[in-house]
């Protein structure tokens, strides 16, 4: 079996979707493993511009079939959103969709609980959270007692079960919540919306790990599309300020049930400046002109959000950790043709941390906030590279810039993107 791996190398927003779109023609099967309906990705083909949220990018090529995983948390309303706006535009969606049985169900509450633990933050600092229920909902997963998973909708105590945590939450919420206004959820109401959302995705829904396990035997190639970042780890990323799963090359098995001996290659996705979204320190960050000029270049505004981005400087440190983290054969760089109208670029070689010139990354939050990026200028190329489509054909300044990218995470780069459209891409 042919396994590949696509994982964010940075904060997210890398442009993994592109990269899982150009490359789901070469593979059978196309897999989302964790994250929920705050992970966007965008696909642009032509004039036509996808975004998607829970459902893998794969779902755009035909013979493809693209499964959401046990380790994925589902909003039902989001996907069967997503469903209708794909199959309005002429993707046979239903015919290459499975979603995993065992995958866990948002609910209100968790939306609420998102809006109010953020609201409240301990320590003052807000982690910036989408409010979409991610984190809440897999803190349920964890806690085991008032989770709901996708195959219980089907189940004959699914109604019991609903009213029954919805009282609970009722009342949680009442306490966390601390306004004039309580938080109340409806067991009965939600049963019958929920109830309809299942309805409508009962064809899709299957054992997906079973479904793997037999692709792997059937030698199908797989390939397994990240979302978020592995810099937003839940445990090896920048804590608190993550997400709240895996999203590093650790996550894949844990996520999909495919044992990791059968990922025969990680291909890192990186773009070829910083970006983070919400709260957490940010050592290269340009809150400058530059900044908003490579935000502006960028469209550097979140898939799902819309928030703006906060934009800086490569940062080749925390790069080489979550390449050696994800297990890494090579690179992807994207977005190289935001850097072209700049004199110089910059990249962040090492950090000094109370006075002291630090080579790895932080595992403390706290000694990431005071980290001072050790800086190495390049000359820019000031040319534009969209048109091109062979790394010889690039500019000397951007080719000597992705080979100085290259030497310091320890990797060698394979694909680079210099648009937005599945075209612009170099491959050779």
């Amino acid at each position: 079996m042919a396994g590949t791996c696509i994982i964010g190398l940075q904060w997210g927003d890398e442009a993994k979707g592109k990269l899982v779109d150009l490359l789901a023609k070469e593979h059978d099967v196309v897999v989302r493993y964790q994250g929920g309906a705050n992970a966007g990705h965008t696909v642009v083909i032509g004039d036509e511009k996808y975004k998607l949220s829970l459902i893998p990018s794969g779902i755009l090529t035909p013979g493809v079939k693209s499964v959401v995983t046990g380790g994925v948390v589902l909003d039902p309303k989001t996907i069967l959103e997503e469903i209708d706006g794909l199959t309005s535009r002429a993707v046979a969606v239903e015919e290459r969709l499975l979603i995993s049985d065992r995958t866990h169900v948002i609910f209100p509450w968790h939306m609420a609980e998102d809006a109010v633990m953020d609201a409240n933050p301990a320590g003052g600092e807000s982690i910036g959270t989408t409010q979409r229920g991610i984190g809440p909902c897999y803190q349920d997963k964890v806690g085991r007692s008032y989770a709901i998973r996708l195959g219980d909708l089907y189940r004959d105590d699914f109604r019991q079960r609903i009213e029954s945590i919805a009282d609970v939450k009722t009342r949680t919420l009442a306490g966390l919540n601390g306004r004039a206004d309580p938080i109340t959820f409806d067991g009965a109401a939600i049963h019958q919306e929920y109830q309809a959302y299942a309805a409508r995705l009962k064809p899709l829904v299957c054992d997906t790990t079973a479904y793997l396990l037999d692709a792997v035997e059937d030698d199908k190639r797989i390939l397994f599309e990240g979302a978020q970042g592995a810099l937003l780890d839940i445990d090896h990323g920048t804590f608190p300020f993550v997400t709240s799963s895996n999203s590093s090359g650790v996550g894949v098995s844990g996520g999909s049930g495919v044992p990791g001996r059968w990922i025969t290659k990680v291909l890192g996705v990186a773009k070829a400046y910083s970006t983070r979204v919400g709260g957490g320190p940010f050592p290269t960050e340009l809150d400058n002109e530059i900044g908003q000029h490579i935000r502006d270049l960028g469209n550097e505004y979140g898939t799902v959000t819309n928030r703006p981005r906060r934009c800086g400087w490569f940062d080749a440190l925390a790069v080489r950790y979550t390449a050696r983290l994800s297990g890494v054969d090579a690179l992807a760089v994207m977005l190289l043709d935001v850097l072209s109208e700049l004199p110089q670029i910059k990249i962040c070689t090492a950090y000094e941390i109370d006075g002291k010139r630090v080579t790895n990354f932080p595992s403390h939050v706290d000694d990431l906030r005071k980290a001072v990026p050790v800086l190495e200028t390049l000359p820019g190329w000031q040319q534009d590279i969209t048109g091109v489509r062979r790394m010889k054909d690039l500019p000397t300044g951007a080719r000597a810039y992705l080979d100085r990218l290259s030497e310091l995470v320890g990797r060698p780069i394979e694909i680079v993107s210099v648009g937005p459209d599945r075209e612009q891409t170099i491959l050779e």
